[in-house]
């Protein structure tokens, strides 16, 4: 595996990390709303309507649901995977998907500081540089024919 590779290794960690960590110390940090959820069986355990009865109880729960299994968390563990695979196979991802993680990390920072999103946009820079190093990639010449760029 080359320096591409290594890039997109070092990035899928972060991203697998900063998505386990954060459902990690959600759990950790209002263990008794997910506890709730078990007790009451999963299904519809953060209900969309509120029914007006309980509404700081309700808005707790709604807040702990959109903090944790509805946030960003779980999207980025899978992105991070999927780069994680790729890099295993030389695959190359796309700049922009770098490009985007860079800025929406970089707006989430600047929103929320102190906050580890800074070290998303890390991730982000880090697929855009392994993007950008690619080796034998193929490109179509007039005829049809490819050949590696110089």
């Amino acid at each position: 595996m080359g320096t591409r590779g290594g890039l997109l290794r070092w990035a899928s960690g972060i991203m697998v990390g900063l998505g386990t960590g954060h459902l990690l110390l959600l759990a950790a940090m209002d263990r008794e709303t997910v506890i709730g959820w078990a007790e009451r069986g999963l299904w519809a355990a953060v209900p969309l309507m509120d029914g007006g009865d309980g509404a700081g109880e309700s808005l707790a729960n709604q807040l702990t649901f959109w903090a944790g299994p509805g946030s960003f968390a779980v999207p980025l563990i899978l992105l991070g995977c999927l780069t994680w695979h790729l890099a295993g196979r030389g695959v190359a991802v796309p700049a922009g998907i770098g490009w985007g993680l860079a800025a929406w990390c970089l707006t989430g920072g600047v929103l929320l500081v102190p906050s580890p999103y800074f070290a998303g946009a890390v991730a982000g820079v880090l697929v855009v540089l392994a993007s950008r190093r690619g080796t034998g990639r193929q490109r179509p010449e007039s005829g049809g024919a490819a050949r590696p760029d110089p």
